[in-house]
Protein backbone atom coordinates (compact mmCIF):
# COMPACT_ATOMS: atom_id res chain seq x y z
CA UNK A 1 0.00 0.00 0.00
CA UNK A 2 1.65 3.03 -1.46
CA UNK A 3 0.82 5.94 1.47
CA UNK A 4 2.35 8.98 0.41
CA UNK A 5 1.13 12.20 1.43
CA UNK A 6 2.80 14.06 -0.71
CA UNK A 7 1.30 12.22 -3.82
CA UNK A 8 -1.91 12.56 -2.07
CA UNK A 9 -2.09 15.98 -2.21
CA UNK A 10 -0.84 16.48 -5.97
CA UNK A 11 -3.97 14.21 -6.79
CA UNK A 12 -6.59 15.66 -4.62
CA UNK A 13 -6.32 18.87 -4.80
CA UNK A 14 -9.70 19.60 -2.34
CA UNK A 15 -7.93 17.40 0.13
CA UNK A 16 -7.41 19.79 2.87
CA UNK A 17 -10.76 21.25 2.73
CA UNK A 18 -11.73 17.61 2.37
CA UNK A 19 -9.81 16.09 5.49
CA UNK A 20 -10.75 19.66 7.48
CA UNK A 21 -13.26 20.71 9.63
CA UNK A 22 -14.42 23.45 12.23
CA UNK A 23 -16.66 22.70 15.17
CA UNK A 24 -19.03 25.90 16.56
CA UNK A 25 -18.55 25.55 20.15
CA UNK A 26 -21.83 27.90 20.92
CA UNK A 27 -23.37 28.35 24.14
CA UNK A 28 -25.41 31.04 25.34
CA UNK A 29 -22.49 33.19 26.47
CA UNK A 30 -19.91 33.12 23.91
CA UNK A 31 -19.27 31.57 20.31
CA UNK A 32 -15.84 29.79 19.78
CA UNK A 33 -14.77 26.78 17.85
CA UNK A 34 -12.47 24.07 17.29
CA UNK A 35 -11.01 23.63 13.84
CA UNK A 36 -9.05 20.16 12.91
CA UNK A 37 -7.31 19.29 10.24
CA UNK A 38 -6.77 15.91 9.58
CA UNK A 39 -5.31 16.45 6.04
CA UNK A 40 -1.18 15.18 6.88
CA UNK A 41 -2.37 11.93 7.96
CA UNK A 42 -1.66 9.18 5.64
CA UNK A 43 -5.01 8.29 4.42
CA UNK A 44 -7.43 9.13 1.40
CA UNK A 45 -10.76 9.28 0.90
CA UNK A 46 -11.08 5.34 -0.40
CA UNK A 47 -9.80 4.66 3.18
CA UNK A 48 -11.71 7.25 4.91
CA UNK A 49 -15.00 5.51 3.57
CA UNK A 50 -13.57 1.95 4.33
CA UNK A 51 -13.43 2.97 8.00
CA UNK A 52 -16.70 4.69 8.01
CA UNK A 53 -18.48 1.62 6.29
CA UNK A 54 -16.30 -0.43 9.82
CA UNK A 55 -17.79 2.10 12.21
CA UNK A 56 -21.49 1.73 10.49
CA UNK A 57 -21.11 -2.32 11.08
CA UNK A 58 -20.00 -2.25 14.43
CA UNK A 59 -22.72 -0.33 15.41
CA UNK A 60 -21.57 2.79 16.37
CA UNK A 61 -24.46 5.06 16.01
CA UNK A 62 -26.68 2.64 17.99
CA UNK A 63 -24.13 2.20 20.48
CA UNK A 64 -23.46 6.15 20.78
CA UNK A 65 -27.26 6.51 21.42
CA UNK A 66 -27.01 3.65 23.51
CA UNK A 67 -25.08 5.76 25.64
CA UNK A 68 -26.95 8.80 26.22
CA UNK A 69 -29.71 7.29 26.90
CA UNK A 70 -27.98 5.77 30.24
CA UNK A 71 -28.25 2.29 29.30
CA UNK A 72 -25.80 0.00 31.08
CA UNK A 73 -23.51 -0.36 28.69
CA UNK A 74 -20.45 -0.75 31.35
CA UNK A 75 -21.22 -4.35 31.22
CA UNK A 76 -18.62 -6.02 33.49
CA UNK A 77 -19.43 -3.76 36.68
CA UNK A 78 -23.25 -3.65 35.35
CA UNK A 79 -23.54 0.11 35.52
CA UNK A 80 -24.76 2.84 32.75
CA UNK A 81 -22.26 5.69 31.50
CA UNK A 82 -23.49 8.40 32.19
CA UNK A 83 -20.79 11.38 32.41
CA UNK A 84 -22.43 13.43 29.68
CA UNK A 85 -25.90 13.89 32.06
CA UNK A 86 -23.44 16.37 33.92
CA UNK A 87 -23.14 18.55 31.41
CA UNK A 88 -26.65 18.70 30.34
CA UNK A 89 -28.46 22.24 31.49
CA UNK A 90 -31.67 20.10 30.97
CA UNK A 91 -30.85 17.42 33.44
CA UNK A 92 -32.54 18.70 36.90
CA UNK A 93 -31.21 15.96 39.17
CA UNK A 94 -27.85 17.09 38.16
CA UNK A 95 -28.72 20.55 38.38
CA UNK A 96 -29.64 20.55 42.18
CA UNK A 97 -26.12 18.61 43.01
CA UNK A 98 -24.29 21.37 40.77
CA UNK A 99 -26.04 24.59 42.10
CA UNK A 100 -25.17 23.63 45.72
CA UNK A 101 -21.75 22.69 44.70
CA UNK A 102 -20.98 26.21 42.89
CA UNK A 103 -22.91 27.96 46.12
CA UNK A 104 -20.00 26.32 48.01
CA UNK A 105 -17.39 27.53 45.56
CA UNK A 106 -18.33 30.72 45.40
CA UNK A 107 -18.20 31.03 49.24
CA UNK A 108 -14.76 29.74 49.39
CA UNK A 109 -13.73 32.42 46.09
CA UNK A 110 -14.83 35.25 48.54
CA UNK A 111 -13.34 34.19 51.33
CA UNK A 112 -9.95 35.87 51.64
CA UNK A 113 -8.75 34.35 54.77
CA UNK A 114 -8.32 31.34 52.43
CA UNK A 115 -5.18 31.82 50.77
CA UNK A 116 -4.34 27.60 49.79
CA UNK A 117 -6.68 25.16 48.47
CA UNK A 118 -4.92 21.70 48.22
CA UNK A 119 -6.82 18.67 46.41
CA UNK A 120 -5.92 14.85 47.69
CA UNK A 121 -7.28 12.64 44.95
CA UNK A 122 -5.67 10.28 42.43
CA UNK A 123 -6.45 9.14 38.77
CA UNK A 124 -9.61 10.86 38.13
CA UNK A 125 -9.91 12.92 41.00
CA UNK A 126 -6.12 14.42 40.40
CA UNK A 127 -5.10 14.53 36.49
CA UNK A 128 -8.86 16.27 35.49
CA UNK A 129 -8.51 19.26 37.77
CA UNK A 130 -4.55 19.48 38.26
CA UNK A 131 -5.06 19.93 34.24
CA UNK A 132 -7.71 22.09 33.54
CA UNK A 133 -6.64 24.95 36.58
CA UNK A 134 -3.37 25.31 34.62
CA UNK A 135 -5.17 25.13 31.59
CA UNK A 136 -7.25 27.96 32.52
CA UNK A 137 -4.71 29.77 34.54
CA UNK A 138 -5.85 33.39 32.59
CA UNK A 139 -9.24 32.55 34.33
CA UNK A 140 -8.26 31.50 37.74
CA UNK A 141 -8.96 33.62 40.82
CA UNK A 142 -5.18 33.85 41.36
CA UNK A 143 -5.81 35.47 45.54
CA UNK A 144 -5.45 31.70 46.15
CA UNK A 145 -2.82 29.32 45.69
CA UNK A 146 -4.14 25.55 44.28
CA UNK A 147 -2.27 22.78 45.12
CA UNK A 148 -2.77 18.74 44.03
CA UNK A 149 -1.22 16.23 45.62
CA UNK A 150 -2.12 12.65 44.40
CA UNK A 151 1.45 10.54 44.81
CA UNK A 152 1.81 8.13 47.96
CA UNK A 153 5.31 9.61 47.86
CA UNK A 154 5.30 11.93 51.20
CA UNK A 155 7.77 14.50 49.43
CA UNK A 156 4.95 15.54 47.15
CA UNK A 157 2.87 16.42 50.26
CA UNK A 158 5.65 17.96 52.07
CA UNK A 159 6.17 20.37 49.08
CA UNK A 160 2.73 21.17 49.03
CA UNK A 161 2.08 22.43 53.17
CA UNK A 162 5.19 23.96 52.13
CA UNK A 163 3.53 27.18 51.06
CA UNK A 164 0.48 26.68 53.68
CA UNK A 165 -0.54 27.48 56.99
CA UNK A 166 -3.73 25.42 58.48
CA UNK A 167 -5.05 28.81 59.49
CA UNK A 168 -5.61 29.85 55.72
CA UNK A 169 -6.02 26.38 53.79
CA UNK A 170 -8.97 24.28 52.42
CA UNK A 171 -8.06 20.58 52.16
CA UNK A 172 -10.50 18.67 49.61
CA UNK A 173 -10.16 15.22 49.90
CA UNK A 174 -11.47 13.33 46.94
CA UNK A 175 -12.40 10.01 46.66
CA UNK A 176 -15.80 8.11 45.90
CA UNK A 177 -15.81 5.50 48.69
CA UNK A 178 -13.31 7.96 50.53
CA UNK A 179 -11.06 4.37 50.97
CA UNK A 180 -8.75 4.71 48.04
CA UNK A 181 -5.74 3.69 49.52
CA UNK A 182 -3.48 6.64 48.67
CA UNK A 183 -5.54 9.43 49.04
CA UNK A 184 -6.59 8.46 52.45
CA UNK A 185 -3.08 7.78 53.48
CA UNK A 186 -2.65 11.72 51.95
CA UNK A 187 -5.54 12.87 53.63
CA UNK A 188 -4.68 11.07 56.90
CA UNK A 189 -0.85 13.31 56.99
CA UNK A 190 -2.58 16.34 55.95
CA UNK A 191 -4.86 15.89 59.14
CA UNK A 192 -2.03 15.11 61.08
CA UNK A 193 0.20 17.80 60.02
CA UNK A 194 -3.40 20.47 60.29
CA UNK A 195 -3.31 19.13 63.99
CA UNK A 196 0.28 19.32 64.76
CA UNK A 197 0.22 22.79 64.07
CA UNK A 198 -2.93 24.07 66.05
CA UNK A 199 -5.96 22.68 64.48
CA UNK A 200 -8.26 20.50 66.33
CA UNK A 201 -10.90 17.59 64.78
CA UNK A 202 -13.30 17.91 67.60
CA UNK A 203 -14.38 22.00 66.84
CA UNK A 204 -12.91 22.66 69.87
CA UNK A 205 -11.16 25.80 68.53
CA UNK A 206 -11.75 28.00 65.56
CA UNK A 207 -9.00 25.78 63.97
CA UNK A 208 -11.53 22.63 63.36
CA UNK A 209 -11.51 20.18 60.54
CA UNK A 210 -15.11 20.65 59.70
CA UNK A 211 -14.26 24.01 58.28
CA UNK A 212 -10.42 23.52 56.80
CA UNK A 213 -11.60 20.25 55.28
CA UNK A 214 -14.59 18.77 52.53
CA UNK A 215 -14.70 15.79 50.79
CA UNK A 216 -16.42 14.94 47.42
CA UNK A 217 -17.58 10.97 48.32
CA UNK A 218 -20.49 8.91 48.45
CA UNK A 219 -19.03 7.85 51.64
CA UNK A 220 -20.60 10.43 54.30
CA UNK A 221 -20.58 8.30 57.71
CA UNK A 222 -16.66 7.88 56.76
CA UNK A 223 -16.44 11.42 56.10
CA UNK A 224 -17.75 12.07 59.14
CA UNK A 225 -15.65 9.94 61.05
CA UNK A 226 -12.45 11.79 59.62
CA UNK A 227 -14.00 15.15 60.88
CA UNK A 228 -15.72 16.16 57.87
CA UNK A 229 -19.05 17.86 57.83
CA UNK A 230 -19.35 19.29 54.51
CA UNK A 231 -19.22 16.48 51.99
CA UNK A 232 -20.07 16.58 47.92
CA UNK A 233 -21.68 13.33 46.27
CA UNK A 234 -21.51 11.73 42.78
CA UNK A 235 -23.25 8.72 41.22
CA UNK A 236 -21.93 5.43 40.17
CA UNK A 237 -22.56 6.27 36.54
CA UNK A 238 -19.74 8.95 36.82
CA UNK A 239 -16.17 6.70 36.14
CA UNK A 240 -13.05 8.16 37.59
CA UNK A 241 -11.55 9.61 34.17
CA UNK A 242 -14.85 11.06 33.37
CA UNK A 243 -15.47 12.61 36.71
CA UNK A 244 -13.86 16.10 36.39
CA UNK A 245 -17.40 17.68 35.47
CA UNK A 246 -18.97 16.57 38.80
CA UNK A 247 -18.42 17.86 42.40
CA UNK A 248 -14.49 16.37 41.55
CA UNK A 249 -14.17 19.54 39.70
CA UNK A 250 -14.52 21.47 42.89
CA UNK A 251 -11.27 23.07 42.92
CA UNK A 252 -11.76 24.06 39.42
CA UNK A 253 -14.78 25.16 40.44
CA UNK A 254 -13.25 27.41 43.09
CA UNK A 255 -10.54 28.49 40.34
CA UNK A 256 -12.69 29.97 37.87
CA UNK A 257 -16.12 30.46 39.78
CA UNK A 258 -19.65 29.76 39.09
CA UNK A 259 -19.53 31.49 36.15
CA UNK A 260 -16.54 29.83 34.72
CA UNK A 261 -17.24 26.19 35.66
CA UNK A 262 -20.96 26.56 33.94
CA UNK A 263 -19.35 27.95 30.76
CA UNK A 264 -16.45 24.12 31.38
CA UNK A 265 -19.50 21.98 30.59
CA UNK A 266 -21.59 24.15 28.22
CA UNK A 267 -18.77 23.99 25.85
CA UNK A 268 -18.71 19.95 26.38
CA UNK A 269 -22.52 19.69 26.33
CA UNK A 270 -22.26 21.68 22.54
CA UNK A 271 -19.13 18.88 21.81
CA UNK A 272 -21.86 16.43 23.01
CA UNK A 273 -24.83 17.72 20.54
CA UNK A 274 -22.36 17.03 17.63
CA UNK A 275 -20.80 13.69 18.52
CA UNK A 276 -24.34 13.10 19.01
CA UNK A 277 -26.25 14.20 16.04
CA UNK A 278 -23.30 14.88 12.98
CA UNK A 279 -22.88 12.15 10.41
CA UNK A 280 -20.46 10.00 10.60
CA UNK A 281 -18.50 11.26 7.57
CA UNK A 282 -18.78 14.75 9.36
CA UNK A 283 -18.42 13.53 12.98
CA UNK A 284 -14.83 14.81 14.21
CA UNK A 285 -14.53 12.29 17.36
CA UNK A 286 -15.92 9.73 14.91
CA UNK A 287 -13.48 10.25 12.40
CA UNK A 288 -10.41 10.87 14.83
CA UNK A 289 -11.39 7.37 16.64
CA UNK A 290 -11.77 6.07 13.15
CA UNK A 291 -7.71 7.44 12.22
CA UNK A 292 -6.49 5.77 15.74
CA UNK A 293 -7.95 2.58 14.77
CA UNK A 294 -6.81 2.27 11.44
CA UNK A 295 -2.90 3.71 12.70
CA UNK A 296 -2.99 0.89 15.43
CA UNK A 297 -4.59 -1.85 13.25
CA UNK A 298 -3.85 -0.68 9.81
CA UNK A 299 -0.42 0.52 10.19
CA UNK A 300 0.90 -1.29 12.85
CA UNK A 301 1.61 2.06 14.92
CA UNK A 302 2.29 1.31 18.68
CA UNK A 303 2.24 4.86 19.92
CA UNK A 304 0.78 8.69 19.22
CA UNK A 305 2.86 11.81 20.33
CA UNK A 306 0.72 14.75 21.78
CA UNK A 307 2.22 18.01 21.34
CA UNK A 308 0.58 20.89 22.69
CA UNK A 309 1.76 24.24 21.52
CA UNK A 310 0.53 25.82 24.93
CA UNK A 311 2.22 26.09 27.99
CA UNK A 312 -1.20 25.99 29.37
CA UNK A 313 -1.85 22.63 27.78
CA UNK A 314 0.92 21.41 28.93
CA UNK A 315 -0.57 18.82 31.29
CA UNK A 316 -2.92 17.50 28.19
CA UNK A 317 -0.49 14.48 27.60
CA UNK A 318 -1.30 13.02 31.31
CA UNK A 319 -4.84 13.26 31.12
CA UNK A 320 -4.93 11.91 27.96
CA UNK A 321 -3.23 8.86 28.85
CA UNK A 322 -5.63 7.90 31.55
CA UNK A 323 -8.38 8.47 29.62
CA UNK A 324 -7.57 6.67 26.53
CA UNK A 325 -4.78 3.81 28.01
CA UNK A 326 -6.93 3.18 31.42
CA UNK A 327 -10.19 2.85 28.94
CA UNK A 328 -8.97 0.86 26.11
CA UNK A 329 -5.36 -0.47 27.09
CA UNK A 330 -7.24 -3.89 27.15
CA UNK A 331 -6.53 -7.42 25.67
CA UNK A 332 -10.03 -8.87 25.73
CA UNK A 333 -13.56 -8.09 24.44
CA UNK A 334 -16.68 -7.14 26.38
CA UNK A 335 -17.27 -10.66 27.16
CA UNK A 336 -13.65 -11.54 28.24
CA UNK A 337 -13.11 -13.45 25.13
CA UNK A 338 -9.24 -12.83 23.65
CA UNK A 339 -9.00 -10.16 21.29
CA UNK A 340 -7.54 -10.61 17.94
CA UNK A 341 -6.41 -7.25 17.31
CA UNK A 342 -4.17 -4.53 18.76
CA UNK A 343 -5.71 -1.93 21.49
CA UNK A 344 -4.97 1.30 22.92
CA UNK A 345 -1.41 2.89 21.48
CA UNK A 346 1.14 4.52 23.69
CA UNK A 347 0.04 8.25 24.56
CA UNK A 348 3.11 10.28 25.28
CA UNK A 349 4.13 13.95 24.83
CA UNK A 350 5.08 17.26 26.05
CA UNK A 351 4.62 21.19 25.36
CA UNK A 352 6.09 22.79 22.27
CA UNK A 353 8.19 24.20 21.62
CA UNK A 354 10.18 22.11 24.57
CA UNK A 355 9.70 19.04 22.77
CA UNK A 356 11.29 20.66 19.69
CA UNK A 357 14.92 20.20 22.28
CA UNK A 358 14.11 16.67 23.50
CA UNK A 359 12.48 14.10 21.27
CA UNK A 360 11.51 15.42 17.97
CA UNK A 361 14.61 14.29 16.88
CA UNK A 362 13.46 11.01 16.66
CA UNK A 363 9.84 11.96 15.98
CA UNK A 364 11.93 13.32 12.67
CA UNK A 365 14.78 10.67 11.98
CA UNK A 366 14.45 7.89 14.43
CA UNK A 367 13.10 4.42 12.88
CA UNK A 368 9.76 4.49 14.28
CA UNK A 369 7.07 6.20 12.17
CA UNK A 370 5.14 8.06 15.25
CA UNK A 371 2.11 10.06 14.28
CA UNK A 372 2.12 13.60 16.12
CA UNK A 373 -0.91 15.63 17.24
CA UNK A 374 -0.25 19.26 17.29
CA UNK A 375 -2.83 21.34 19.64
CA UNK A 376 -2.75 24.77 19.27
CA UNK A 377 -4.72 27.94 20.77
CA UNK A 378 -4.88 30.73 17.53
CA UNK A 379 -5.51 34.18 20.01
CA UNK A 380 -3.70 34.31 23.57
CA UNK A 381 -5.13 35.73 26.73
CA UNK A 382 -2.89 37.19 28.86
CA UNK A 383 -4.15 38.95 32.25
CA UNK A 384 -3.01 41.86 33.88
CA UNK A 385 -1.49 40.66 36.80
CA UNK A 386 2.42 40.96 36.12
CA UNK A 387 2.47 44.72 35.77
CA UNK A 388 3.65 44.69 32.17
CA UNK A 389 1.30 44.85 28.74
CA UNK A 390 1.83 41.51 27.32
CA UNK A 391 -0.95 42.04 25.26
CA UNK A 392 1.07 44.63 22.95
CA UNK A 393 3.54 43.85 20.92
CA UNK A 394 5.57 41.24 23.17
CA UNK A 395 2.80 39.57 23.43
CA UNK A 396 2.28 39.14 19.55
CA UNK A 397 6.01 38.39 18.96
CA UNK A 398 5.90 35.44 21.46
CA UNK A 399 2.81 34.16 19.78
CA UNK A 400 3.41 34.12 15.89
CA UNK A 401 6.93 32.43 17.26
CA UNK A 402 4.98 29.74 18.84
CA UNK A 403 2.46 29.27 15.89
CA UNK A 404 5.79 29.04 13.84
CA UNK A 405 7.21 26.38 15.13
CA UNK A 406 3.70 24.40 15.64
CA UNK A 407 3.58 24.68 11.42
CA UNK A 408 7.00 24.25 10.72
CA UNK A 409 6.93 20.92 12.56
CA UNK A 410 3.51 19.77 11.32
CA UNK A 411 5.56 20.97 7.60
CA UNK A 412 8.78 19.43 8.33
CA UNK A 413 7.20 15.53 9.44
CA UNK A 414 5.10 16.04 5.91
CA UNK A 415 7.92 17.12 3.53
CA UNK A 416 11.39 15.86 5.05
CA UNK A 417 14.27 16.92 3.18
CA UNK A 418 16.83 14.82 1.37
CA UNK A 419 20.65 14.86 1.79
CA UNK A 420 23.06 12.69 0.10
CA UNK A 421 25.51 12.61 3.34
CA UNK A 422 22.67 11.22 4.96
CA UNK A 423 23.01 12.30 8.66
CA UNK A 424 20.66 15.70 7.52
CA UNK A 425 18.20 13.20 5.41
CA UNK A 426 14.73 13.82 6.73
CA UNK A 427 12.62 11.38 5.41
CA UNK A 428 9.62 12.91 5.58
CA UNK A 429 6.01 11.44 4.82
CA UNK A 430 5.98 11.41 8.68
CA UNK A 431 1.82 12.10 9.54
CA UNK A 432 0.46 14.48 12.11
CA UNK A 433 -2.93 15.83 12.98
CA UNK A 434 -3.59 19.59 13.57
CA UNK A 435 -6.33 21.15 16.58
CA UNK A 436 -6.24 24.63 16.78
CA UNK A 437 -8.86 26.42 19.50
CA UNK A 438 -9.91 29.98 18.57
CA UNK A 439 -8.94 30.85 21.84
CA UNK A 440 -8.49 28.71 25.67
CA UNK A 441 -11.20 29.41 27.67
CA UNK A 442 -13.49 27.25 29.43
CA UNK A 443 -15.75 26.74 27.01
CA UNK A 444 -13.43 25.60 24.46
CA UNK A 445 -11.47 23.44 27.30
CA UNK A 446 -14.82 21.61 28.24
CA UNK A 447 -15.12 20.80 24.40
CA UNK A 448 -11.67 19.84 23.74
CA UNK A 449 -11.62 17.35 26.47
CA UNK A 450 -15.42 16.06 25.44
CA UNK A 451 -13.98 15.37 22.27
CA UNK A 452 -11.32 13.08 23.26
CA UNK A 453 -13.57 11.48 25.42
CA UNK A 454 -16.34 10.62 22.07
CA UNK A 455 -12.93 9.98 20.77
CA UNK A 456 -12.15 7.28 22.80
CA UNK A 457 -15.73 5.95 22.92
CA UNK A 458 -15.28 5.41 19.39
CA UNK A 459 -12.20 3.20 18.85
CA UNK A 460 -13.32 1.22 21.66
CA UNK A 461 -16.83 0.57 19.96
CA UNK A 462 -14.63 -0.74 16.69
CA UNK A 463 -12.70 -2.38 18.82
CA UNK A 464 -15.40 -4.42 20.52
CA UNK A 465 -14.24 -3.61 24.06
CA UNK A 466 -15.43 -2.16 27.57
CA UNK A 467 -13.78 1.01 27.77
CA UNK A 468 -15.31 1.42 31.10
CA UNK A 469 -13.91 -0.53 32.98
CA UNK A 470 -10.16 -0.66 34.81
CA UNK A 471 -9.64 -4.09 36.50
CA UNK A 472 -5.87 -3.63 35.60
CA UNK A 473 -5.23 -0.89 38.21
CA UNK A 474 -6.19 -3.28 41.19
CA UNK A 475 -3.89 -6.03 41.32
CA UNK A 476 -0.62 -4.27 42.11
CA UNK A 477 -2.70 -2.09 44.98
CA UNK A 478 -3.48 -5.95 46.12
CA UNK A 479 -0.69 -6.86 45.94
CA UNK A 480 0.93 -3.95 48.36
CA UNK A 481 -1.22 -4.72 50.84
CA UNK A 482 0.75 -7.65 51.48
CA UNK A 483 4.17 -6.51 50.92
CA UNK A 484 3.81 -3.15 52.79
CA UNK A 485 3.91 -5.30 56.87
CA UNK A 486 6.93 -7.44 55.41
CA UNK A 487 8.98 -3.93 55.04
CA UNK A 488 8.91 -3.85 58.76
CA UNK A 489 9.05 -7.87 59.71
CA UNK A 490 11.43 -8.76 56.71
CA UNK A 491 9.53 -11.93 56.23
CA UNK A 492 9.83 -13.29 52.61
CA UNK A 493 7.88 -16.22 52.85
CA UNK A 494 6.09 -17.34 49.57
CA UNK A 495 7.42 -14.50 47.69
CA UNK A 496 9.08 -14.93 44.41
CA UNK A 497 13.00 -14.85 44.47
CA UNK A 498 13.37 -11.43 42.89
CA UNK A 499 10.59 -9.94 45.24
CA UNK A 500 12.42 -11.38 47.92
CA UNK A 501 15.92 -10.59 47.45
CA UNK A 502 14.47 -6.53 46.82
CA UNK A 503 12.45 -6.74 50.36
CA UNK A 504 16.13 -7.96 51.77
CA UNK A 505 17.85 -4.77 50.47
CA UNK A 506 15.21 -2.93 52.24
CA UNK A 507 14.21 -4.46 55.30
CA UNK A 508 16.73 -2.97 57.99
Amino acid sequence: MNLNLKDFFATDPQRFEHFSQSIAIETNASQHSIFCDLSKNLIDRSMEFTLIARAARAGLEVKRDTMFAGEAINNTEGRSVSHVRLRDPADTEVRAVLDALLTYAEVIRADDSITDIVNIGIGGSDLGPAFAVRALDQFVNHKKRYHFVSNVDGHEMNAALRHCKPASTLFIIASKTFTTAETMLNASTARAWFIANGGTADGSSQLDTSRHFCAVTTNVAAATNFGINTTFGFWDWVGGRYSIWSAIGLSLAIAIGDKGFRAFLAGAHAMDKHFKTAPLAQNLPVRLGLLDVYYRNDLKFTSRNVAPYSSALGRLPAYLQQLEMESNGKSVDKNGKPLAMSTSPVVWGEAGTNGQHAFFQMLHQGTDVIPVEFVAVKTPTFDAGIGFPMNTASQANQHKALLANALAQAQALMQGKADAGGHKNFAGNRPSTFILLDALTPETLGALIALYEHRVFTSGVLWGINSFDQFGVELGKVLAKDIEPRLANGDADGLDASTAGLLNIFYP
